[in-house]
């Protein structure tokens, strides 16, 4: 297993695959590197080193228990690139992970990072009301499964014409939700239904790709994906038509397609 240690001594799985530019991917909230394997590959066979890691409390990283806020997180993201001395990087962020990448900005400045990318990413703010951030927190402590159950055709975009996942992918995806920490996935979704990253944003001075579906039951694209790129100096919003939330899956080829016309740029 390829590892890290950060320096509280929290062990994280990464893959680091391939030479050339780098690209480096974060995954969502509640999945693992795994869901960035297709992406890697494909930038991997065209000339560029692919690397991804498991955020703490998912996958094959540890689960301190600790560490579960966007600066803690934001740090283990400089870790790994330290780590490797990564330089010239193209950041690539899903989900709660746009946020890590934002922070890790505003934290640990640009000068590994030549551009990012943000991939149906809850930033910049969610606004969600207290009382249903309350009950969704009460309802992943009580019944994870129950809310998995409930909420992963939405996930998919399973309705939406053409969004057409294999059922085994899905399966998949859905083994990696329910192998991740609970404790991790409350306190993850508790510091991104809070987190407002929206001054930072505004902050950022690089080129931005922002990759969106037109569709996302998680991540809005008016609040989420067009807020972002109209906060964000020199950004790109493409939407992507008939999507969800899980465009690695349903929107392969075209994701794989503009990662690396970006990476390219």
């Amino acid at each position: 297993m390829t590892s890290l240690t950060t320096s509280d001594e929290t062990t994280l799985f990464f893959r680091d695959y391939g030479t050339g530019r780098p690209v480096v991917f974060v995954h969502s909230m509640l999945m693992s590197s795994d869901m960035w394997q297709h992406q890697m590959l494909h930038l991997t066979e065209h000339g560029h080193r692919a690397v991804a890691y498991d955020r703490r409390g998912h996958g094959r990283s540890d689960d301190p228990g600790r560490g579960y806020d966007f600066d803690t997180l934001a740090d283990d993201l400089a870790a790994l690139l330290d780590r490797l001395d990564l330089t010239d990087v193209t950041l690539v962020g899903h989900s709660m992970g746009g946020g890590e990448v934002i922070r890790y900005l505003t934290r640990h400045g640009a000068q590994r990072i030549s551009r990012i990318a943000l991939v149906g990413a809850t930033a910049p703010h969610l606004a969600v009301d207290a009382h249903l951030a309350a009950a969704l927190l009460d309802q992943l402590r009580t019944g994870y499964g129950s809310w998995v159950a409930g909420n992963a055709a939405r996930s998919f975009g399973n309705d939406l014409p053409g969004c057409d996942i294999p059922q085994l992918e899905q399966d998949a995806t859905i083994r990696d939700w329910m192998r991740v920490s609970l404790h991790a996935a409350v306190e993850c979704t508790r510091a991104n239904l809070a987190a407002d990253f929206r001054a930072e944003a505004r902050a950022i001075a690089l080129p931005t790709l922002v990759l969106h579906g037109d569709h996302d039951a998680f991540a809005p694209l008016d609040t989420c994906g067009r807020r972002s790129a109209d906060l964000i100096p020199d950004s790109k919003l493409v939407v992507y038509r008939n999507a969800s939330h899980m465009v690695h899956l349903s929107h392969r080829a075209r994701l794989n397609a503009d990662l690396l016309a970006f990476a390219q740029s």
